[in-house]
């Protein structure tokens, strides 16, 4: 654990829900991304890019996502989802994802996420704002997961 908060510096907590599991009786794969947006989505919020895409219009767009399966998940349980910035680019930065399961203090899953830096007024990627960056350096880690 102690790695995992190190290496990953936001963490999202979130309850894995009885529904979330399908007929082999685990977590299904794609509830993985949604954990994955939930937790892009409040390390977004945490930073404040979320308050700059409604001041500016520019902001995050997922262009791709992946998720590498580890071990099940299943209900009861609780995850930490830990986030960090791997790559930085002008347009563009790479998220990496652990879900670390409560119960069987492991990792259950890593994944990743390319996001771009996208106009919305004009429909159309654009070169990434120095706050933005600013604030993405800060959680940059290149260490791989």
């Amino acid at each position: 654990m102690e790695s995992f908060t190190q290496t990953f510096p936001i963490h999202t907590p979130i309850q894995v829900a009885w529904g979330e599991m399908d007929a082999l009786q685990h977590v299904n794969n794609v509830v993985y991304f949604r954990y994955f947006e939930t937790a892009r989505i409040d390390f977004f919020n945490q930073i404040g890019l979320m308050e700059e895409l409604k001041k500016t219009g520019i902001g995050p767009i997922l262009a791709e996502t992946r998720c590498r399966f580890k071990r099940p998940l299943f209900f009861p349980d609780s995850v930490l989802v830990g986030t960090r910035i791997t790559e930085l680019s002008d347009d563009r930065f790479t998220m990496e994802y652990q879900v670390f399961s409560q119960s069987q203090r492991a990792v259950t899953s890593v994944g990743s996420a390319e996001v771009v830096v996208y106009d919305f007024h004009n429909n159309r990627k654009t070169v990434m704002p120095e706050q933005i960056r600013r604030q993405l350096q800060q959680y940059l880690i290149t260490e791989t997961a």
